[in-house]
């Protein structure tokens, strides 16, 4: 594993240690290139601020940060600035802004809630029951996909489906097709590996094999110990090796100042 585009910082609340402790870790793995992609910072029109993304107020610092970061290890590591963000049908656009005029390179797919993440909403790693969640998830993310901004899907897996096998394999290859249409690569999410998460779930993974999905491995990391994660690899390649999928392991990053 050569490259990791999925880090995270302090700054989202729910990650801990500094930026150069995540970069000297990743350098002694053997990293070449590091993408950070911490939650971007977003308020909804009525004031709400989500408590697990940067903060407004902190935005300038992540951005400022890492560019001196990337200047000193230059000559060691490539690092790439982005953030990971829902496609959220009403503020697309204006996150998009945020995105482009904070100065971000690259933008991951991630989405952790149904249409918005206000108190209510509902966060797809709970379980649930749900058809019309699970189809309100698909559709989110496949919306995402077709808008060609985003370098790959975070943790496509992520819904807590536990309703019936045949609804979740429908959904699920929509999903995966629209990917491999678009030729966008899926994410066997290590944080979910090394914390015994939902995900990687073994039947998402055998349809996108099946639907010719290109996959990438990201550490998803939100400590400085996980910003290289040995032991997590064997397991994904093991996941990717049975389902049949090519492992990119350089994803072709999305030069988002240039939409679609």
């Amino acid at each position: 594993m050569i490259c990791n585009y999925h880090t995270h910082t302090y700054r989202c609340h729910h990650a801990t240690g500094g930026e150069r402790e995540y970069i000297e870790n990743a350098i002694s793995g053997g990293i070449r290139k590091l993408g950070f992609s911490d939650h971007i910072p977003f308020v909804f029109p009525d004031g709400y601020e989500s408590a697990y993304r940067i903060s407004f107020s902190d935005c300038d610092d992540y951005i400022s940060t890492l560019r001196k970061y990337r200047e000193e290890y230059r000559n060691k590591i490539e690092i790439k600035i982005g953030f990971e963000m829902e496609y959220y049908p009403k503020y697309f656009d204006e996150m998009f802004k945020v995105a482009l005029d904070a100065g971000a390179e690259y933008l991951i797919l991630g989405q952790h809630f149904l249409n918005n993440e206000h108190p209510n909403g509902h966060y797809c790693g709970f379980p649930s029951d749900s058809d019309e969640g699970l189809h309100e998830y698909v559709n989110c993310v496949i919306a995402g996909i077709n808008t060609g901004v985003f370098t790959y899907v975070a943790h496509p897996d992520l819904f807590n489906y536990t309703g019936g096998y045949f609804t979740y394999e429908k959904e699920m290859r929509r999903l995966c097709a629209a990917a491999a249409r678009a030729d966008i690569p899926l994410e066997i999410n290590l944080l979910g590996i090394r914390t015994g998460r939902n995900y990687p779930n073994p039947t998402f993974w055998r349809i996108a094999g099946e639907e010719c999905c290109k996959a990438v491995f990201g550490f998803d990391a939100h400590t400085a110990k996980d910003a290289f994660d040995a032991k997590s690899i064997p397991i994904a390649e093991r996941l990717a090796d049975e389902c049949g999928l090519l492992v990119v392991d350089d994803p072709k990053i999305v030069d988002i100042s240039v939409k679609p």
